[in-house]
């Protein structure tokens, strides 16, 4: 296929939207990788780093996959700009933490922001291309419709206000996986974004946003969803600059803005409620249960257990951290056995990192299931 869609993944991981995207040798990752499939879609650069540890796991599972050429596994904040070649769709999964901006730079296209927050790696990219990408799709965890605190919804406020100051409209959804028929239940919001010289720009400006939103949206066709409010959405606009709405967005507020669904263009938001609607098949945990022999580090023993049912039960006690101080900690209780008939919890590669047993699910012995 000529004339492909030229793509950069950020922050790739083992390439989770290259397979989405391009599948795996000719077929299609949404019918495991059973149907043939021609894919419009080339990945032309790619990055994976995690500061945090000195092997690059992932970035080397990612070559050993897709090959070494064109793929970055250095820090992306260091990474030129022009060494990034020209693209049409930019892709990535970045982390949810602190967006705030300190101020802006005298005689400068930046922004101060803190240093080693990945989102400013991508406003740079964009800032910087002369030939910005034309889309964007973008992955976050949900609760970055409602952070921080203190400012219910800022870091998504910010998020929008730089890409509508960058020449985009976004829509975003809050989508979990087990509503539309995966094995999984992993709540994340997503966000599509056109640049102003695209046909799909032109196309939302001319539609009432809710239609867009609810029926004619690219994530509405994927993805189905209702309102019971479709003739009351919420409407504002973003005021002042990225440093303004950082200091002020919704300040003292104790509830978010921000619904599940939405849709800035031009600095204005529409924003509503749904629900999924989705009528196909769902698969669960028994779905894909293998028939071979499971090795003994996946099964609990009788030692574990008690450990596997303190960390997902509820608690009320008094911790110590490591200066000294004591304070009081609580947490609610989590199902320890979920059973192989709904969908799973959670999917980690670092299996064996004891805490994280509180989001694992346990199931029975596959043989007496």
């Amino acid at each position: 296929m000529e004339n492909k869609i030229k793509v950069v993944e950020l922050f790739a991981g083992v390439g989770g939207f290259r397979l989405g995207l391009e599948g795996w040798n000719g077929k299609s990752a949404s019918s495991n990788y059973k149907e043939n499939f021609e894919s419009p879609y080339e990945v032309v650069w790619s990055n994976q780093w995690e500061p945090s540890t000195k092997i690059q796991h992932a970035s080397a599972v990612y070559k050993n996959r897709f090959g070494m050429d064109n793929h970055s596994n250095k820090d992306i904040a260091s990474v030129e700009v022009a060494d990034i070649p020209d693209h049409d769709l930019l892709v990535g999964g970045f982390p949810c933490q602190d967006y705030s901006v300190a101020t802006t730079l005298k005689n400068s296209k930046g922004l101060i922001g803190k240093k080693g927050v990945l989102w400013w790696s991508i406003h740079k990219i964009l800032s910087e291309k002369e030939n910005k990408p034309k889309y964007l799709f973008l992955e976050n965890v949900d609760r970055l419709l409602i952070s921080p605190s203190g400012q219910r919804g800022r870091d998504f406020a910010i998020i929008l206000q730089s890409l509508n100051e960058l020449g985009y409209a976004v829509e975003w959804r809050v989508i979990n996986a087990a509503d539309f028929g995966m094995p999984q239940r992993r709540r994340r919001i997503f966000m599509l974004a056109y640049l102003n010289n695209t046909e799909i720009y032109e196309n939302i400006k001319n539609i009432k946003p809710i239609e867009w939103i609810l029926e004619d949206g690219t994530l509405a066709n994927s993805f189905p969803v209702s309102t019971e409010n479709s003739l009351f959405p919420k409407e504002f606009k973003l005021k002042g600059d990225i440093v303004s709405i950082s200091e002020n967005f919704n300040k003292g507020g104790k509830t978010g803005l921000f619904e599940n669904s939405g849709l800035m263009i031009e600095g204005n938001v529409t924003t509503i409620k749904t629900q999924p609607n989705y009528e196909g098949k769902f698969t669960i945990l028994k779905d894909l249960i293998q028939n071979g022999e499971v090795t003994e580090e996946f099964y609990i023993s009788n030692e574990e257990l008690d450990k596997w049912k303190y960390l997902k039960g509820p608690k009320k006690e008094m911790r110590k951290n490591a200066d000294g101080f004591e304070y009081n900690y609580s947490e609610g209780g989590m199902i320890f056995n979920l059973g192989v008939s709904l969908s799973g919890r959670a999917i980690r590669s670092n299996l064996f990192f004891v805490p994280q047993k509180r989001i694992f699910t346990s199931i029975p012995n596959a043989k007496t299931a």
